[in-house]
């Protein structure tokens, strides 16, 4: 696909016919730093043509069919609530992003959404016409981290930023991180770190286990990951089970698994993968002799599996519903969501609102849609109020610094409404779970 190249009026000359359309003279002075700058650069991405009307577009692409559906479905909701908070001014945003009124820069949001079917390829095509088309000035969604790494590579490309929805690999931001790039929920490396020593005190040292691991980046990083956590404290791996996303049987992997004299079962699989897997495991009685472990959990998942079966699986996750007593963001987000939806949301969602607020701040300190200075307003690094507390952007990798949620689940006698799924047992912070930006290979490119 040809970046836009076609001549575009300045971003200056909007900004003096506005004023001008007014009755009023503005100074360039008093425009922010960022937005000064900005106006001295060239075209570059979809910038400026993208943001010279009166709104802006974001393109979407997120599984609405396939194995991560139900998933995607969740996930989209959230961002869906998010731009109409983002053009309603909510009291929500504002709390994430101060300078907010209605739109970004006063600019509406608009949207478009595509079913990625958790497919690299198919979701590029999509993000490709949404910016051919509709000169997209943020794109986003991805369930599957082979799609987040192959957006990151479209954003890098074409020069317009690119937000990952759920994407779990260390991958994303480690060796295929790009300077477009952003990731906001956690993944394999803080995921392990957190979990792991919670699985050895509760369940000893020098423990056998066996992994049932979905083929692509995701599965491969968090099971290293896991294998490398638990390995400090005598967990020995006696089989790693590798399957293809969307299996539909894994009666050949659980008879290995069986067989294998482990202790514990920790699946990495994920959506429906995970859903099918653990009614086999079940079904073969595996579940009565090793215990089951869900180091990255699945929106849904104890919904669709039964409480009765996960009740005391122990898991980490990016946000919890139960948050809401603890930080006042995530009861408004709770509330608001649970109101328009009616239901609790899952972490998806949440993640999902959260990568659009955070963005929406990024560029209302930016003063300007000029990527590179949005950019720059995410390494700022700075310190910004969550659905779970203070959180910031690491500059060297583009990660988020924000904690990673221990869940146990409950026994179904002691859920005290029809989601009350997973109890909280622990909130780790993220600083201390987090690898050196540099530990995963990533090498940020170039701003244009």
């Amino acid at each position: 696909m040809n970046r836009l190249t076609q001549p575009a009026a300045t971003r200056r000359a909007v900004l003096k016919a506005g004023v001008a359309a007014g009755g009023g003279l503005l100074a360039a002075a008093t425009l922010p730093a960022a937005a000064r700058a900005a106006e001295d650069h060239p075209p570059i991405g979809t910038w400026p043509a993208g943001s010279e009307g009166d709104s802006v577009f974001i393109g979407i692409s997120v599984p609405r069919t396939g194995t991560y559906a139900i998933q995607g479905e969740d996930e989209l909701k959230g961002y869906l609530l998010a731009i109409e908070h983002i053009n309603a001014g909510d009291p929500l945003i504002r709390a994430i992003s101060p300078k907010t009124k209605q739109g970004v820069l006063g600019k509406k949001v608009t949207y478009g959404v595509a079913d990625s079917e958790a497919k690299p390829n198919t979701a590029v095509e999509a993000q490709s016409r949404f910016i051919s088309q509709n000169k997209a000035v943020l794109m986003t969604g991805s369930t599957s981290s082979a799609v987040a790494v192959a957006l990151n590579k479209l954003a890098e490309r074409e020069k317009v930023l690119y937000v990952a929805g759920i994407s779990g690999s260390n991958d994303t931001t480690g060796k295929d991180c790009v300077r477009y790039g952003f990731r906001q929920c956690f993944y394999g490396q803080t995921a392990a770190a957190a979990l792991a020593p919670k699985l050895v005190q509760e369940m000893g040292k020098n423990r056998k286990a066996a992994y049932l691991t979905p083929d692509y980046t995701y599965g491969h990083t968090v099971q290293k990951s896991m294998e490398e956590y638990l390995g400090k404290s005598g967990w020995t791996t006696v089989t790693n089970q590798v399957a293809p996303l969307g299996a539909r049987d894994y009666s050949s992997y659980l008879l290995n698994v069986a067989n294998s004299g482990a202790e514990v079962l920790l699946n990495i699989n994920w959506g429906h993968d995970c859903v099918l897997s653990i009614q086999q495991a079940k079904q073969f009685g595996i579940l009565d002799k090793q215990k089951l472990v869900v180091p990255y959990q699945v929106p849904f998942i104890s919904k669709e599996v039964g409480p009765e079966v996960m009740q005391g699986v122990l898991a980490a996750t990016d946000f919890w519903w139960t948050l809401q007593d603890k930080y006042p963001l995530a009861k408004m987000f709770v509330e608001s969501f649970e109101k328009k939806y009616g239901y609790k949301p899952e972490w998806g969602a949440n993640n999902g609102y959260m990568e659009f607020a955070l963005w929406a701040d990024a560029v209302e300190r930016a003063g300007t849609f000029y990527p590179p200075a949005v950019i720059k307003s995410y390494e700022e690094g700075k310190k910004t109020q969550s659905t779970v507390g203070e959180v910031y952007f690491r500059a060297a990798d583009h990660q988020l610094v924000r904690p990673v949620i221990l869940v146990r689940g409950k026994k179904p006698s002691d859920m005290k409404a029809p989601d009350d799924y997973w109890e909280v047992i622990d909130i780790v912070p993220g600083e201390g779970v987090m690898q050196a930006p540099d530990a995963f290979g990533c090498k940020l490119g170039s701003y244009t």
